[in-house]
């Protein structure tokens, strides 16, 4: 696995910590902390180099969409199922707005492992990018 994809489990699995935590928690503020500093770091070191990919991809299937930092598209929220796969909801990554329906739920989610961009549309869900 490489570094770009060990970063971004490091910050699925801390929103998940964190997921986990009720505000009242005395370790929330600090797992939250964490959190914001890999998100930091991430974007740091991998942002230019994301931010190009996903500027790609916003001119092939949502121009009128902003690209915002790579951390808005990765899962808030996901499940981890037995085999070790990601499972995400439907309201993941960035809304965009569908160059083929406008008007749909489409959104953009970063994932790793590897690391890829999916555009999920009310058509089903598409890889439009991948690490070769």
């Amino acid at each position: 696995m490489n570094t770009i994809d060990e970063a971004m489990i490091a910050i699925l699995e801390k929103r998940l910590e964190l997921s986990k935590l009720n505000y009242s928690d005395d370790t929330y503020d600090d797992v939250e902390e964490m959190l914001h500093d890999l998100e930091d770091d991430f974007n740091e070191k991998y942002g230019d180099q994301l931010e190009d990919i996903l500027e790609k991809v916003h001119l092939k299937h949502c121009p009128e969409s902003d690209v915002l930092l790579p951390t808005a598209y990765l899962a808030k929220k996901f499940v981890e199922t037995a085999d070790g796969e990601i499972e995400i909801g439907k309201k993941e990554g960035v809304e965009v707005e569908w160059i083929e329906d406008p008007v749909a739920n489409a959104r953009l989610v970063l994932l790793p492992a590897p690391t890829r961009v999916l555009l999920m549309t009310p058509k089903g869900i598409d890889i439009v990018w991948e690490t070769e």
